[in-house]
């Protein structure tokens, strides 16, 4: 290892200070000062976010030939249009992600589950939030009513996963916790 490299692994990195910019509903923005690698400091904008969970319903077996998930189209307005997606949303204070999934689940669809497992967690965009979601997989499901934020809007659409894997490689389904979400279920949970 050369003596650059061994300083550089030397270096204690991270934060070295904090100015919050701006504190939201739902997310906050700090200035960080931050140490790098190399010893350098510079400022980084953070947006802080508390966390979410999303999770793939399955309505019917996910060991079966092609199984049916239970999809949502909802209108973003980030995106300018209805978006195809997986039941998200973020963590109340000290909740746990499990809970908030089957808390989204109910909320955005009316259904609840016999059984959440966790696929992974995930960084959102690590290069300015520090956001995770936390992705499960619902089987069991029984429908229910639905209890939708007031700025939700969107409908059910139920498919067959191997439409959704279709619709992800079409560009179909855009956001990406979504289409990563149906990818893992398809590649390491569904037909085992």
């Amino acid at each position: 290892m050369s003596a650059a490299r061994k300083e550089q692994s030397d270096v204690q990195v991270g934060r070295v200070k904090t100015r919050r910019a701006y504190t939201g509903r739902i997310i906050s923005l700090d200035i960080d000062s931050v140490r790098f690698p190399d010893g350098s400091v510079g400022e980084l904008e953070m947006i802080r976010h508390p966390g979410a969970s999303a999770v793939v319903p399955f309505l019917s077996d996910p060991a079966g030939d092609d199984p049916q998930i239970l999809l949502i189209r909802q209108y973003r307005y980030a995106a300018e249009n209805y978006l195809y997606e997986i039941p998200a949303g973020r963590l109340d204070d000290g909740e746990d992600p499990a809970h908030c999934a089957a808390r989204e689940l109910k909320e955005e669809t009316g259904c609840t589950a016999a059984h959440f497992e966790h696929m992974f967690t995930m960084f959102t965009t690590p290069g300015f939030t520090d956001e995770k979601i936390h992705l499960f997989m619902a089987v069991g499901l029984e429908r229910g009513e639905a209890s939708r934020e007031k700025d939700e809007f969107l409908t059910l659409s139920p498919v067959p996963l191997s439409k959704a894997l279709e619709m992800v490689e079409a560009g179909e389904i855009q956001d990406a916790k979504t289409a990563l979400g149906l990818l893992y279920a398809a590649g390491f949970r569904a037909g085992r």
